[in-house]
């Protein structure tokens, strides 16, 4: 992964200033807010609906429990948390971005759901220490500036025992690192050229992936956070990996 100076970060393969990087990330997803639902499911195959059912088949979480949705985009994670918490339960729905926050209020209100929703940064959370049984960020800890400091946001908010689960891109198994660089870096940007008329945010995306912490980096991130017992799924050869970490 590469380096930075104190003063700059990462934004896809490009340098920037940390204090720029927000900015250029709510660009890109103010642009991609109103067809992110038809990318994803373009992008991945539909893979992501998989790997998000996997997330909830191993959630541990029990009705009436409180969930955190960091980065919640569209609300897939938000919906699939509220069945299974139920009327007893409540869960946020959160995202630092007002287009996504927007977009994914709009689809649950459709779907009958009724929800708090936060327009929020993950790094500086509005929320109690203690109050939440679970955190979730699922497809967003790529994009954070300081994702050290997020984790220990995540970890103050949980309440002891709690559970982390983070959703995300990863490094995929060596034989196929050739073809999904291809697909990657070739075939992405095509497609957000001619669906979403957005070739730029798109090839962000794919930059944004490569340069995300692998599957071994990201456990010892969430244990120095103070995370304990982290583990890590390997999704579809690693293309995602689902991690989890409980506070102690």
């Amino acid at each position: 992964m590469q380096k930075n100076n104190d003063n700059t970060t990462h934004f896809g393969f490009k340098n920037v200033n940390k204090n720029d990087k927000a900015n250029l990330v709510a660009n890109v997803f103010h642009s991609v807010a109103k067809n992110y639902d038809i990318m994803n499911d373009v992008m991945s195959m539909g893979l992501h609906r998989i790997w998000k059912k996997f997330t909830f088949f191993t959630a541990e979480i029990k009705a009436g429990a409180k969930i955190l949705d960091i980065a919640g985009g569209t609300g897939d994670m938000t919906l699939g948390f509220k069945k299974i918490v139920g009327e007893s339960g409540e869960v946020w729905h959160t995202d630092i971005n007002s287009s996504m926050l927007k977009e994914g209020r709009n689809r649950l209100i459709n779907k009958g759901i009724i929800t708090p929703q936060c327009l929020c940064d993950a790094e500086k959370l509005p929320f109690n220490d203690n109050y939440f049984d679970g955190v979730c960020v699922s497809f967003g800890l790529r994009n954070m500036t300081h994702k050290e400091e997020a984790l220990k946001e995540m970890y103050r908010v949980l309440k002891p025992s709690g559970i982390l689960f983070i959703l995300e891109f990863s490094k995929v198994s060596k034989p196929l690192s050739k073809l999904y660089d291809f697909y990657s870096f070739k075939m992405l940007p095509l497609m957000g050229k001619f669906i979403a008329n957005d070739e730029e945010s798109y090839r962000y995306l794919a930059e944004s992936i490569r340069m995300h912490p692998d599957q071994e980096t990201l456990k010892q991130m969430m244990l120095d956070a103070g995370f304990a017992k982290v583990k890590y799924n390997n999704l579809t050869f690693g293309v995602t990996a689902l991690h989890k970490g409980y506070k102690v």
